[in-house]
């Protein structure tokens, strides 16, 4: 198993990071919102891009419910900027290039793929309460129904 696993009614790990136009945004910044911290392993490819579109088709439902959505993977601005003009995209993409904070939330192990074992980000999901608890951790969630689960999960 690697990495810690976030509990439920955990401080959120703190982080900063740059979203796609390079501007810094942070867990403080964010006191009083409710955030979706959700973690992917690379912009454009097809799960992730089926997983992004279904936040964003879910954005309104989302934001009405007084969540922001925040994405993050280890790609750069420059992707992140092309990703999120391709699939018009609503919601800040943030990089974490050094992996630092998606290994803070436990969003990197072992996986497997076609037999082999190795270790890589995990898709994962994290629901932050205003008060920067963690409300859901939500670890291997699949990319496809994803957002439909979690608003089950969050009962909106």
């Amino acid at each position: 198993m690697g990495m810690t696993e976030l509990t439920v009614g955990s401080k959120a790990p703190a982080f900063k990071l740059t979203n796609q136009d390079e501007k810094a945004v942070s867990l403080a910044d964010l006191k009083g919102s409710r955030v979706i911290l959700y973690f992917y392993p690379a912009a454009s490819t097809p799960g992730c891009t089926k997983q992004a579109c279904d936040f964003q088709e879910n954005m309104s439902v989302l934001k009405k419910a007084g969540y922001v959505v925040l994405g993050v993977s280890p790609d750069n601005a420059a992707k992140l900027t092309k990703f999120r003009k391709a699939e018009s995209l609503k919601f800040d993409l943030l990089s974490d290039p050094e992996m630092k904070v998606i290994k803070a939330y436990g969003a990197f192990g072992e996986k497997s793929m076609y037999g082999k074992v190795y270790e890589g980000l995990i898709r994962s999901t994290f629901v932050i309460d205003e008060k920067g608890k963690i409300e859901h951790a939500l670890y291997n969630v699949k990319a496809t129904g994803h957002v439909a689960m979690l608003r089950k999960v969050l009962a909106i």
